[in-house]
């Protein structure tokens, strides 16, 4: 039997023949030595320690580790995540077991350990601010990567107005017991190294939205701006922080679906003979991370400090041009899109995982109008990664993989926040092109319409369903709210609030000329029970 628990020490260095046994493949490096390092000289920090970070952020720098050319581990701290904190990372001794499952049924199975610390960030566990003061006025700390989700960026809304928590902590000031938002608190600790000398350093979002290093720049100069006006900071803070060679945002793209925890996963482990992978069903995180065996990351290589070798981990490090045309080969045309269209019609289909949809002829033929007819013809080929390619792997070997239980109602959450990447982007590139028309667009309509009736909360036999979780559902729900099916209404009434807003698509459609087209298949999709299904068909027979 092999164990992971907080009273497992480095035994695995001892016990190699039973994690060999159960086939995991273990660290090749001194993990007691490598902890004692980053105490002393920390060189990477991650916000958001969440599955992605543990499969993704943590291999890589697992990778570095085992080959020598890091010698530091990851600091991991978390903002609202202290059961994350408490459940996972402190009782796993920071280790996770990373399974990765392929398409081919097999999965392979690592122990994780380049997390050499783990806080949660809170003025209720001064311990935790104080050792995260201290790292960030240390000169040796070179990066800070962040996955915290889009919504963690916010700090207005929907009407461009600061949002109330976003308002407060600016009128708090630099004050951490005060602070609530993400930006603020990331704003609170840049300012504490600014004061410390301030020593460059690359702050990168490595969230999955498009010009995502320029949204987490622009965000935090709002609070950090809010406070140098009041007369909370010193004056020099906002140049400092906006000096790219002082405080860098490159801008990345990432691409690794990691889909919450499995217990049929839960099972095999327990089979295989590794102890403690026991979870309650449905929460978001375990003793081990399921994910698939695809993953990409592309970052723009802007680092003012220096940084790790990361290329020596797989990860792409070159210019923002090319960042930019990978992500949005990838947000905006060739996986997400698709990912979200399955996602909104998914649940009003009554699927429960992304797999089956594929399986779906209808839908199946859905995301390759998507991907091959409507994203292909406006995506600016990054050279570094074939987009064809990249579209043939997402729907051939990926959205496929039955070991992957990754379900729509997953991926339908914020999606509000998401539509205006994965949609507006490509919008925005027919409106632009000489080649192409928006009128030739059917299925990207189709599926913002699909989305609006998904809000509904009806599913398509006008059974009522729970929607995911959105920033946006209330006022969504106050322009929707008369809608019924069979009812007459008039679209345009309902939905120009909606489609005009340029926060949520990032254009608006009416001057796109969009939105009528979208009015249509709205109107057909709530006719009567059945009605997307039909309306579905009836796009894909033309």
């Amino acid at each position: 039997m092999v164990q992971i628990t907080d009273n497992w020490g480095v035994e695995f260095l001892e016990n190699q023949r039973a994690f060999e046994k159960a086939n995991i493949r273990l660290p090749q490096f001194d993990e007691k030595k490598m902890r004692e390092e980053t105490k002393k000289n920390p060189q990477w920090v991650h916000f958001g320690g969440g599955n992605l970070y543990r499969c993704l952020h943590a291999k890589v720098a697992q990778d570095l580790l085992n080959k020598g050319e890091m010698n530091t581990g990851i600091i991991v701290a978390d903002t609202f995540g202290r059961t994350l904190i408490n459940n996972v990372y402190n009782k796993l001794d920071n280790r996770s077991l990373n399974v990765v499952m392929k398409s081919d049924g097999s999965v392979e199975k690592e122990l994780i350990a380049s997390t050499a610390e783990a806080y949660y960030l809170s003025s209720e566990v001064s311990q935790s601010v104080e050792r995260m003061v201290d790292v960030f006025k240390q000169n040796s700390l070179q990066l800070v990567t962040v996955t915290i989700t889009e919504k963690g960026y916010t700090v207005k809304d929907i009407e461009g107005n600061l949002t109330p928590q976003a308002k407060a902590d600016i009128e708090n000031g630099a004050n951490f017991a005060e602070l609530s938002t993400s930006m603020a608190i990331y704003a609170y600790l840049l300012y504490q190294r600014y004061l410390n000398g301030g020593v460059p350093i690359a702050m990168v979002s490595t969230d999955n939205f498009s010009h995502n290093g320029e949204r987490f720049k622009e965000n935090l100069l709002v609070i950090a701006k809010g406070w140098e006006e009041n007369g909370k900071v010193e004056n020099g803070f906002v140049a400092w922080l906006s000096d790219d060679t002082k405080v860098a945002f490159p801008f990345s793209m990432i691409d690794r679906i990691t889909p919450l925890p499995s217990t049929t996963i839960a099972t095999e482990l327990a089979k295989d003979g590794i102890e403690g992978m026991e979870f309650e069903e449905g929460a978001a995180f375990a003793p081990f991370v399921n994910t698939e065996e695809t993953s990409y990351l592309v970052i723009e290589d802007n680092f003012p400090n220096g940084r790790p070798p990361l290329e020596k981990a797989g990860i792409y490090m070159t210019d923002r041009e090319t960042v930019n045309n990978a992500d949005l080969m990838k947000v905006c045309s060739c996986l997400n899109p698709l990912h979200t269209s399955l996602a909104i019609f998914g649940c009003l289909f009554g699927y429960d995982r992304i797999y089956k949809e594929m399986q779906d002829e209808d839908l199946r033929k859905l995301v390759e109008k998507l991907g091959y007819d409507e994203g292909l013809p406006v995506v600016v080929n990054p050279k570094i990664i074939n987009p064809k390619a990249f579209i043939d792997e997402v729907i051939n070997l990926r959205l496929v993989n039955p070991n992957i239980p990754d379900s729509p109602q997953r991926i339908a959450t914020d999606t509000s926040q998401k539509v205006g990447i994965r949609y507006g982007e490509t919008i925005k590139a027919y409106m632009e092109s000489d080649e192409h028309d928006i009128s030739e667009l059917r299925f990207i309509p189709l599926t913002i319409a699909a989305w609006l009736r998904y809000l509904l909360e009806l599913d398509d036999n006008g059974e009522y369903f729970g929607v995911s979780p959105d920033p946006l559902l209330k006022e969504l729900f106050g322009y929707l709210r008369i809608v019924d099916l069979g009812n007459l209404f008039e679209p345009k009434d309902i939905l120009y609030p909606i489609l005009s807003n340029e926060r949520i698509f990032g254009v608006d459609l009416y001057e796109a000329g969009i939105a009528e087209k979208i009015h249509e298949y709205f109107v057909r999709m709530t006719r009567d029970v059945g009605s997307v299904r039909k309306t579905l068909q009836e796009e894909l027979k033309e």
